[in-house]
């Protein structure tokens, strides 16, 4: 949302920030705007939050930096927070996890819920009328002891809005559907009007941790050197009706959640992991996407409909990998085949301006209790890069086909000038020659930058610096009715149709095309009804869908917390991830646990920032830290309360 500033009352709309040391700031949203935004201090935050949308007034300018006072609250982020519950001098009150949080909760008694102090509990403001006094809350839900592995990560999910818990009338309508269906899990009347597949080789390809199945693949030779090949998806839409209370809960949560130790599903497990599940040996109800492709990766003719498929095989990508590489194993020959298919589609991608976004990501060996013992990088190989081709290919020709009605779309739009011309600057600050033509780094120099990078061992740190700078440079992809296509993919046409069972827009997706072949038509007077319905829902996936990530993102930091407060005192290699006048980012390289290395503690000199070229430079020395340069590192403190890690150098 813009915000907007009026400039003869000297006020403004927007988003506010809010940072650690409770001071705000709200965008003046006007581009190539030279001036900083409004500073708001503490006692002209007026009770606004992290994320509200407030009104602000400008204080006339006597000094350097512009301040403001919040006047208003237009909307609220959020009130309801995670916490500790604590006592002082007989008064009881929240200690919040959000560190964006700048006051206490006071909790009445009579608002307790049975919650003890020194307990974890969810918490919700419930009256906030005078902002020189602490907000009231209530507690409505208390989630343990602090440090309990099942605690913390039930803590990280709810404070993004995702409770570990269905609604029972939501596991009941699952239960419900299962025993009507009974143990087969298809009546017989499902078969009818779908195209079979049982009998096709089928399988699917996932984590070796994974427990529901929404895809598969078919594939069949044909003659003159042609293949179909058919990816099968889960129909959940068969079983979750428009309005029931499964449709209604799915709407709301948006995603399933995946945190290190756990998934929070979106569905309940009656139905992602059992009846809607590609689990192998049974026959299972699908949406399909059939094409008839040619060795050169040529789509000669494309089918889509309702489905019955019979999975052969459960793979996982350990095991595919090995079947494409090992020309002695059991359908060697087919994954082959597969695998030069998805490496012409990929190719054809990145010919047409897709960028390589794939980021190394980390997964943690955990004993019983839920402590890291063990961090290690997944692998990315062919399998996983054979599976995503495909699944890729499904969800361009889907929304193609869609774009002819009303349809949800996947869209990514272009990267904004300004933030490329900012990435221009600090990739030429590393010493790497880009070009910008009109605003932006044409996106085969970008590849070309990073594949470079890649292929230089020496240089593997600096190609993770490089390609978090890139993907930071990047508008967010999110759902939209209305089609722009996706920048990063360099599809004119991209929806979400392969993931029902964790992703909403996916049902929706199915629903469409379901009606797109029954040939279902909307009336022209409700075709605008429709379209606001469905704009509402996507917005609020496209912002379940960042609170999710969000909440993943935190409890990976959590266990890498948890893993190095293990650590103290323990020696590490490490990489600069980045540089702030109050010191250096330092990401450990074999476990990606990023930590602070502060100026106060670096002994040697006295440091400063060069913004300018993104160093700290010692004054007397004349020694240089930049982004990407190998340093050692000692684990001076992490602390699991504020989820961060320190180090000093060695």
């Amino acid at each position: 949302m813009k915000n907007h500033l009026n400039k003869k009352i000297n006020k403004l709309q927007g988003i506010i920030s809010i940072s650690s040391k409770g001071t705000g700031y709200v965008a003046v949203g006007i581009e190539k705007n030279k001036e900083q935004d409004p500073e708001i201090d503490f006692k002209h935050l007026n009770t606004a939050l992290h994320g509200d949308m407030v009104e602000i007034l400008f204080h006339p300018k006597s000094q350097k930096r512009q301040t403001a006072e919040v006047i208003k609250i237009i909307s609220r982020a959020k009130m309801r927070f995670t916490g500790v519950l604590e006592q002082e001098n007989n008064v009881v009150f929240l200690k919040t996890d959000d560190a964006k949080m700048y006051t206490d909760i006071l909790i009445p008694k009579e608002n307790f819920n049975n919650a003890k102090i020194g307990q974890k509990v969810f918490v919700e403001i419930v009256s906030w009328k005078d902002a020189r006094k602490a907000p009231i809350g209530k507690v409505i839900k208390i989630l343990g002891k602090p440090g309990d592995n099942n605690t913390e990560m039930n803590a990280i999910a709810i404070e993004k809005g995702f409770d570990s818990e269905l609604p029972n009338k939501v596991e009941e309508e699952a239960k419900k559907i299962k025993r009507e269906i009974g143990l087969k899990g298809i009546k017989e009347s499902d078969y009818k009007g779908r195209r079979d597949f049982t009998k096709t080789l089928t399988f699917t390809i996932d984590p070796e941790d994974a427990k529901d199945f929404d895809d598969a693949i078919s594939f069949k030779e044909i003659a003159n050197n042609e293949y179909e090949i058919g990816i099968h998806i889960a129909d959940v839409s068969h079983y979750v009706s428009l309005g029931s209370a499964l449709d209604e809960e799915a709407r709301e949560r948006g995603t399933s959640v995946y945190l290190v130790d756990r998934t929070i599903p979106m569905l309940p497990e009656t139905l992602s992991n059992d009846l809607c599940s590609l689990v192998p040996h049974k026959d299972r109800l699908t949406m399909s996407a059939v094409f008839i492709i040619n060795k050169n990766a040529e789509i000669k003719n494309e089918w889509f409909g309702h489905t019955v498929i019979h999975s052969q095989k459960r793979f996982t990508y350990g095991e595919a990998e090995e079947t494409i590489k090992n020309s002695v194993s059991t359908l060697h020959k087919e994954f082959s085949i597969l695998n030069n298919l998805a490496k012409k589609l990929t190719k054809e991608r990145f010919a047409k301006g897709a960028i390589s976004l794939d980021q190394e990501e980390v997964k943690f060996i955990l004993d019983d209790k839920g402590t890291p013992i063990k961090v290690i990088k997944k692998e990315r190989g062919d399998s996983n890069r054979l599976v995503e081709e495909f699944m890729l290919l499904a969800n361009k020709r889907v929304a193609k086909v869609l774009s002819k009605n009303i349809s949800i779309y996947r869209i990514h739009d272009e990267p904004s000038k300004e933030k490329m011309a900012d990435l221009a600057f600090f990739l030429r600050s590393l010493g790497h020659k880009v070009s910008l033509q009109n605003g932006i780094i044409p996106t085969h120099e970008i590849n070309k930058l990073l594949e470079n990078l890649k292929n230089k061992n020496a240089n593997k740190t600096m190609s993770d610096t490089v390609h978090r700078a890139v993907i930071r440079s990047m508008a967010k992809a999110i759902y939209s009715t209305k089609n722009i296509g996706h920048y990063g993919l360099a599809f004119e046409y991209y929806t979400h149709f392969t993931s029902p069972i964790r992703r909403y827009p996916d049902i929706m997706i199915h629903r469409l095309l379901s009606d797109y072949l029954a040939k279902k038509k909307i009336a022209n007077e409700k075709l605008k009804e429709r379209l606001l319905e469905y704009e509402k829902i996507v917005i609020i996936a496209s912002e379940q869908e960042k609170r999710a990530t969000e909440a993943e993102r935190a409890s990976i930091k959590y266990k890498q917390v948890e893993y190095m407060s293990k650590r103290k005192g323990g020696s590490f290699d490490g990489v600069i991830s980045g540089i702030t006048e109050w010191g250096m980012y330092v990401e450990e390289i074999d476990t990606k646990c990023e930590g602070l290395v502060r100026v106060r503690d670096m002994k040697d000199d006295f440091y400063f920032f060069n913004e300018k070229k993104l160093e700290l430079v010692g004054q007397k020395k004349k020694k240089r830290y930049r982004l990407g340069d190998h340093v050692k590192i000692k684990v001076k403190v992490a602390d699991l309360e504020k989820k961060t890690i320190d180090y000093i150098l060695i």
